[in-house]
């Protein structure tokens, strides 16, 4: 008797060790799945005890068995006056139009649609499979969601406030992420002490089963760079059909950023003696301003502008359909949709890096301002005079800001031509950059970025090339400004912030209302310089019509030779 009891306790015992060793193997083959192990990757690994009869986190689902996904909503970002719906397809999925589409509010605590509108519009989100539907708001909305027309079903899922939000990422061609951020409140063109922060990688940061903690290389303003997980440069991470996201870590406090960012695809390092595609680019950020931009366009190829990326914030007045008709025309133009409020420095960081791969030269100016070579060169020669000095890596030109010279009403001709008066003093600069030379933390203040150690600008002298920027123009457009600015660090025209900034207009205080002197304002050189170039260089000898004067005022030949009398 005590015989077989005595075995029976040594199965046991074997019995119990295999289990354990059955375990343990199960969570290091886990481990090296999610490519975790510093021994590997360098990266911390932060499990979370699953019980043995819980699915694994990274378990995979054949594609036999696997069910086409539906039409979902993957995200939705709660801004001021507007919500950000982010749907995600199936790959044959068709684009829903916003006449396919509701808005639905809910108020309070109640869980039940209190009353519906239509979109703002539904538009092509920045992955293939992807769309963004914009639904206005009001004080009072507390939960937002959409339905399909067709059959009433109701689409929702999880919401953020923008107020601090991890919002775009991608991989640089060093194998860092670049991560946006808002709601970092750092300093402006200072960089911040990295060390107080850590990047996560993963897919729920308030509940992980698993998540990757990196560190922070550089941070400033609202760009991080973050170390890049081995599992996620070797083609990302998927849980079913999502991709791992990209968040920020205070460290001490545990503040975690919610995170909407999926780390996006590497960009090719391209060879340092390869000759790049353009010699000049632009990058610009618009919102309703579809109508200055052919003008715009269509001056800047005269100059010497090769490539044009146009950063479209939250436009309602359809730029797609302009820009496809410039692509038509020969123009290569590409529109970001770029939906984040008040990022500007953080968009012309974006399309730095985006522009980098493709262009020598990129210049960030806005569509009202135009580059003026009084002294007759083009851009490329402008840049070629500095080729021969590599160290030279940002040229820093001048603004002239015109006034309305006069008008009450939009001049028919363009701004170029109807806008002939300016302030005789200058008003700070854009630049014109080698994306090659930027600093990694990707700082700029719009006018100009921060360079890395070794390189510098210079100001280019103001009889070779200067930008004439119609700042202020006719009331009616002046007065659009009014509603949103779109640079981080500069206060809306509401806000009772820096009343003597230049980024103001001088005495015009706080109220969207129009002085009674306001078509003589601003108005103390007469300057008819690009007036004139425009006028030869671009005018038709027949009709005197410009390039872009026709699709603008759709008038006869008549009418538009009447306009140069």
């Amino acid at each position: 008797m005590r015989e077989r009891r005595k075995g029976d306790g040594v199965s046991w015992n074997r019995f119990c060790w295999c289990t354990l060793c059955i375990v343990f193997s199960c969570v290091i083959l886990s481990g090296f799945t999610f490519s975790s192990f510093r021994l590997f990757s360098g990266e911390r690994y932060m499990p979370l005890v699953v019980p043995a009869w819980r699915n694994p986190a990274m378990e995979a689902v054949s594609m036999e068995s696997a069910v086409a996904p539906a039409i979902s909503v993957r995200e939705i970002v709660i801004f001021p006056d507007q919500a950000m719906v982010f749907l995600s397809y199936p790959p044959s999925g068709r684009l829903l139009t916003k006449e396919d589409l509701l808005c639905i509010y809910s108020l309070g605590n109640s869980s039940k649609p209190q009353f519906q509108h239509p979109p703002i519009a539904a538009e092509d989100g920045a992955d293939a499979n992807g769309q963004m539907v914009r639904c206005p708001l009001q004080s009072g909305h507390s939960r937002v969601a959409l339905m399909l027309r067709s059959d009433g079903s109701v689409l929702s899922g999880p919401s953020h406030h923008w107020n601090k939000l991890v919002y775009e990422a991608l991989i640089d061609r060093d194998n860092t992420t670049v991560v946006f951020v808002k709601g970092l409140n750092l300093r402006p063109g200072k960089v911040s002490n990295s060390s107080r922060f850590e990047c996560l990688y993963g897919w729920d940061f308030r509940r992980p089963r698993f998540v990757l903690r990196t560190e922070v290389l550089s941070i400033a303003q609202e760009i991080v760079r973050c170390e890049t997980p081995l599992s996620v440069l070797n083609g990302g991470v998927y849980r079913g059909n999502r991709t791992v996201k990209v968040s920020l870590r205070v460290k001490g406090g545990g503040l975690i950023f919610n995170s909407i960012a999926q780390a996006g695809l590497r960009r090719a390092a391209a060879p340092s003696t390869q000759t790049k595609a353009h010699e000049m680019c632009i990058c610009t950020m618009v919102r309703n301003q579809a109508r200055f931009i052919k003008e715009w366009v269509v001056y800047h190829s005269k100059v010497g502008v090769n490539r044009w990326f146009i950063y479209d914030n939250n436009s309602d007045d359809d730029p797609e359909t302009l820009v496809d008709s410039l692509n038509d025309a020969g123009f290569n133009v590409s529109r970001h949709t770029w939906p984040w409020i008040k990022t500007q420095e953080a968009g012309f960081a974006h399309c730095a890096l985006r522009a980098r791969p493709a262009c020598e030269w990129v210049g960030f100016i806005d569509v009202d301002e135009f580059f003026h070579m009084p002294a007759g060169l083009d851009l490329g020669e402008v840049l070629r005079n500095w080729s021969g000095m590599p160290a030279v890596s940002e040229l820093r030109v001048s603004c002239h800001s015109f006034g309305p010279s006069g008008l009450k009403e939009r001049p028919r001709q363009g701004v170029t031509v109807g806008y002939t008066c300016r302030m005789a003093t200058p008003e700070r600069h854009k630049s014109i950059v080698r994306p090659e030379a930027l600093n990694s933390t990707l700082i700029n203040v719009v006018h100009h970025f921060h360079l890395r150690d070794g390189f510098e600008f210079v100001n280019v002298d103001r009889g070779i090339m200067v930008i004439n920027h119609y700042k202020y123009q006719v009331w009616d457009v002046f007065k659009e400004k009014f509603y949103r600015r779109v640079a981080t660090y500069v206060a809306d025209w509401q806000e009772e912030q820096n009343a003597g900034s230049k980024d103001r207009a001088p005495g015009l205080g706080t109220r969207a209302i129009e002085p009674p002197d306001w078509s003589n304002r601003f108005c103390e050189v007469q300057d008819t310089g690009l007036r004139d170039q425009v006028l030869q260089e671009f005018a038709d000898p027949r009709t005197h019509n410009l390039p872009w004067q026709e699709a603008e005022d759709g008038d006869g030949d008549e009418n538009r030779t009447e306009q140069m009398d």
